[in-house]
């Protein structure tokens, strides 16, 4: 475990103070994606029956005001289900923005060592060009990850809304 987090520790400082700001954004946009995914496989279950059964006890379902009263059900679990899902595509898309700050932060490092030196001393050169590269794959790492976990919440978000306006039926 001691040696998890000192190679933890080593990449940190090899991808610069950047690395460790898209560590904790991706740790946030996952703890959502995380609550998104729970919510829907454990609590929109609940919330969805009682808005079916509530539904099914009505006697009239054909009225404007019934029709109504659907669409309002309908938009209210819908709003429910989206939740921080468009926090999630925020973060998605703010990840490659930190990758690309860190590039810019790294090669003003390396552009101060040549002014420095006076000349393209490699060595010298080596740690601003690591902290140079590596924020940017991991905002692309993280962005990537991201893209396909809100991909997934949105076509899941989709299908649940389109389940439920087949559950609350016009049809008595």
């Amino acid at each position: 475990m001691i040696e998890f987090l000192e190679a933890i520790r080593d990449f940190t400082e090899t991808g610069g103070q950047v690395l460790l700001v898209i560590g904790l954004l991706i740790f946030v946009m996952w703890l959502l994606i995380l609550e998104r995914a729970l919510y829907l496989f454990i609590w929109h279950k609940n919330f969805k029956n009682e808005a079916v059964a509530m539904w099914k006890a009505r006697t009239d379902r054909k009225s404007w005001f019934a029709q109504q009263i659907r669409q309002q059900t309908i938009s209210r679990l819908t709003m429910q289900l989206n939740g921080s899902i468009p926090i999630i595509q925020a973060l998605v898309a703010l990840c490659p923005l930190l990758g690309l700050m860190g590039t810019v932060t790294g090669m003003i490092e390396v552009f101060d060592v040549m002014a420095i030196s006076g000349s393209g001393n490699a060595r010298s050169m080596a740690s601003g060009v690591s902290k140079a590269t590596i924020p940017t794959m991991a905002g692309m790492v993280g962005a990537l990850s991201g893209v396909f976990a809100s991909t997934w919440l949105n076509r899941t978000v989709k299908s649940e809304r389109t389940h439920l306006e087949d559950a609350l039926t016009i049809e008595r």
